[in-house]
């Protein structure tokens, strides 16, 4: 079973990512920028995955998911995140909350929303932020 955190790790590494961001993480406009190149790849990956359903290719939607997946979890990897942890966070949060309605967001499907319940605690990543500072 693949570990997606364990493999961007190890993509990194092969081609130097963790070693050039280490060797310009206290430049903190070069790491505003980088973190914007990564995310602005996400969006170029979301595009592509659209473009990819109107033509109907399910080929490129899923090499298209998957690449957003990469460069979300990679993101976080190269910036000293522990998105293992993250992800935990952010789904026992995600199970805690209640099936309903969110007033203000139509749902043609018929599927729940999920509702905060009274009481939800958010996702904390508090000690989990790896090296983002330096890119704010």
């Amino acid at each position: 079973m693949s570990d997606w955190a364990k493999d961007m790790k190890a993509m990194h590494q092969k081609f130097g990512v963790n070693e050039w961001f280490e060797a310009n993480k206290d430049n903190a406009e070069l790491m505003d920028k980088y973190l914007k190149f990564r995310l602005s790849m996400c969006k170029e990956e979301l595009d592509e995955t659209m473009d990819a359903i109107e033509a109907r290719d399910p080929e490129e939607i899923v090499d298209g998911l998957v690449d957003m997946c990469v460069f979300a979890i990679g993101t976080l990897d190269v910036f000293g995140v522990n998105a293992n942890d993250a992800w935990d966070r952010v789904y026992r949060a995600n199970m805690d909350k209640s099936v309903g309605v969110k007033e203000g967001r139509p749902n043609p499907f018929g599927l729940p929303d999920l509702i905060k319940p009274e009481g939800w605690t958010a996702p904390d990543h508090d000690g989990n932020h790896g090296d983002l500072e330096k890119a704010l």
